[in-house]
């Protein structure tokens, strides 16, 4: 069956929601480590402006969910806009007043627009009827293309747009942005229930530890929290490496671009090759790809080699988060989705806010090489759980 005309209007106004939010994050993420040691007292807090920002999301991602619950998707994703205009605008502050007090302030208001902005791709399988929800996701995903070209070209270009306030352009036109997402997202539709299943009374929801006992449930958040955390590490400590290195803004970028590409062009077709050659399968090649990626980065040396990495942990993540993001959406109910998908980016962010804060320190202590050799031993958990999860199966 083709979804309907609102169906595919609810996952366009989504997609392009996720298009915006990404602009904004890809531009901080590049950025932020190096306005961090510009504006920081000490080099190794170069990296806490990410922290602060990961820190927001993993104290409100919770919350947030259970907040939506009551007052809905599209009010929530809106009050999340408001804190990313707000987050924009206390960057520029900071910047013009050379304040890390102001970047880091709004850093936490970036991070609390994410413990929002994180339910887009859940969203979509809210709006969406099971047969076309691994799609709808991939799809909300996919928003992430426009942004991958846009976000570092906006971290590159526009650093020069206010000619009194060094490094703060881009931090201008993410306050645009926001405002343009909080107009779309005006126009979003949600249904209490997803199409094509029955009404759920609200009070017959399952305990948490009652939900956690389907196998498909650890591997899930394991997957998600893993691949996210670990994207989120190299996107951190990619421009302080190169630029250690000698690399200037115009390399890094390169490689920021690289990687954000790939994790967002497969966002295409990930739905289709999930109902085509199954779940578990793409989730075993995202989990094989990141791997490669850890061993590739670790001989990272020139910009190609940087990309050949970057592009594979992209492609990777892609198939390990959308296809995690579709196994959890297997393990509850319709009623029981707010606290599952809150425990699950509760999870997911405590993971980003560890490695964000550490990532200045880890580059120091371990190297290069060291830290993505490490990154293998994670990955290697991933596996043991979805390994339990087919026997469990059987």
């Amino acid at each position: 069956m083709k979804p309907s005309s609102t169906e595919r209007r609810n996952v366009l106004v989504l997609a392009s929601s996720q298009s915006l939010f990404t602009i904004t994050t890809i531009t901080v993420m590049t950025l932020a480590s190096v306005i961090g040691l510009k504006l920081s007292p000490d080099p190794d807090l170069a990296t806490l402006p990410i922290a602060v920002m990961m820190l927001a999301t993993v104290v409100t991602t919770l919350p947030a969910s259970l907040l939506m619950k009551r007052i809905g998707r599209r009010n929530g994703f809106m009050l999340g806009t408001l804190c990313g205009i707000i987050g924009s605008a206390l960057m520029l502050l900071g910047t013009a007043q050379t304040s890390f007090f102001y970047f880091c302030a709004g850093m936490l208001m970036i991070g609390l627009y994410q413990s929002f902005a994180m339910y887009y791709r859940f969203a979509a399988a809210d709006v969406a009827r099971a047969e076309f929800r691994s799609r709808a996701v991939s799809y909300v995903m996919a928003g992430g293309v426009i942004s991958a070209v846009i976000g570092p070209l906006n971290a590159r270009f526009a650093l020069d747009w206010l000619p009194n306030i060094p490094m703060g352009g881009p931090f201008l036109v993410t306050t645009v942005l926001a405002v343009a997402a909080t107009a779309l997202l005006l126009t979003l539709r949600i249904p209490a229930n997803p199409p094509g299943e029955p009404t759920t009374d609200s009070t017959t929801t399952r305990p948490l530890s009652i939900i956690a006992r389907d196998p498909r449930f650890f591997p899930a958040i394991a997957g998600s929290s893993i691949c996210f955390s670990l994207m989120t590490l190299y996107m951190t400590i990619t421009p302080l490496g190169m630029q250690e290195q000698g690399f200037n803004m115009a390399a890094i970028t390169m490689v920021v671009q690289s990687q954000v590409l790939a994790m967002f062009i497969p966002a295409f077709f990930t739905g289709t090759l999930i109902a085509r050659y199954g779940l578990q399968r793409i989730l075993w090649i995202g989990l094989g790809l990141l791997s490669i990626a850890m061993v590739i980065g670790a001989l990272s040396h020139t910009v190609p080699v940087y990309m050949a990495s970057r592009i594979t942990l992209g492609i990777g993540w892609n198939f390990l988060f959308v296809g995690s993001a579709v196994l959890l959406s297997h393990t509850h109910k319709p009623a029981e989705r707010g606290k599952v998908q809150g425990m699950n980016d509760l999870t997911l962010f405590s993971l980003v806010t560890l490695g964000s804060i550490s990532a200045a320190a880890l580059l120091q202590r371990l190297g290069w090489n060291g830290i993505h050799l490490a990154s293998l031993i994670p990955l290697a958990l991933v596996a043991v759980l979805l390994l339990r999860m087919q026997w469990r199966r059987i």
